[in-house]
């Protein structure tokens, strides 16, 4: 994985400043089995078609992806007839997870790019089979930071009751010159529902969740500034997972313990 930073507008290059690596296979489809027994096998595997090669490294199913959905499919509380918004989906596995398990809308994202955009709907299209469980998913090109309306319209209810339970986020903070239009992105979408002792609503506050590898092992500490300035901006940080895979390069510079290790946090409005 490259090093290269930098700043810019908001060209697909700039946005994001990772290079393409060598070409890979024209699509390719990889298969998530599902770790939790259940009783009533609704489903067992999800297919993830991946894009060909791309400089947002869409042709990749990462790890944090991996370890997301099987989070996902053992705490369907955060999620169950509610409504989620998956930002830089890329194969979009865990916010298929969520749709599968009964997320009331499911919203999927990424950079409006068409090899992107169309190969989630391709996604949603072979694993949402039901017809009128698809219609509760959308997939939708979008730039971090930018106006949320588009995204908050997709969902039921009245303009003043539209925003998001759940905002995922699968392996994207080393985008270290986005963070803080993610933060910005997250801030704007998430639901500003408060628990509040006592009351009879038990389930869980609104958050974001937010997955990750070092895959840079000596830029780890960039990595960790979006917490950094998620605190500044209000949100109380929470590591809720860590959990060790292969690394995804196995040749790349770096502790290869720290690249093979996910970690999962979980954010919620102080």
């Amino acid at each position: 994985m490259s090093d290269s930073e930098g700043e810019g507008g908001l060209a697909l290059d700039s946005v994001f400043t990772e290079p393409p690596r060598p070409p890979s296979p024209e699509p390719t489809v990889t298969t998530y089995t599902r770790e939790r027994q259940t009783d009533h096998g609704d489903w067992t595997v999800i297919d993830i078609r991946l894009v060909g090669s791309h400089p947002l490294w869409g042709h990749h199913l990462w790890n944090a992806s991996r370890a997301f959905a099987s989070y996902l499919d053992e705490h369907p509380e955060l999620y169950r007839d509610r409504a989620v918004l998956e930002l830089g989906a890329g194969g979009a596995l865990p916010g298929i997870v969520a749709a599968k398990n009964g997320a009331k809308t499911t919203v999927l994202t990424d950079y409006p790019d068409a090899a992107l955009v169309d190969n989630i709907s391709h996604n949603v299209l072979v694993n949402i089979l039901p017809e009128g469980e698809r219609a509760k998913v959308h997939v939708q090109g979008y730039i971090w930071g930018h106006a949320v309306e588009p995204l908050v319209e997709l969902l039921p209810g009245g303009a003043d009751e539209r925003a998001f339970d759940l905002i995922i986020l699968s392996d994207l903070i080393f985008n270290h010159s986005q963070h803080e239009a993610m933060i910005k992105t997250c801030d704007l979408a998430l639901s500003k529902r408060k628990v509040h002792e006592g009351s009879s609503d038990t389930r869980p506050p609104p958050c974001l969740l937010v997955f990750y590898t070092h895959h840079r092992p000596h830029l780890a500490q960039r990595d960790m500034e979006f917490f950094t300035k998620a605190r500044e901006h209000g949100w109380h940080c929470e590591e809720v997972l860590t959990r060790k895979y292969p690394p995804m390069f196995p040749d790349d510079p770096g502790e290869e313990e720290v690249r093979a290790t996910v970690h999962g946090w979980c954010l919620t409005r102080e």
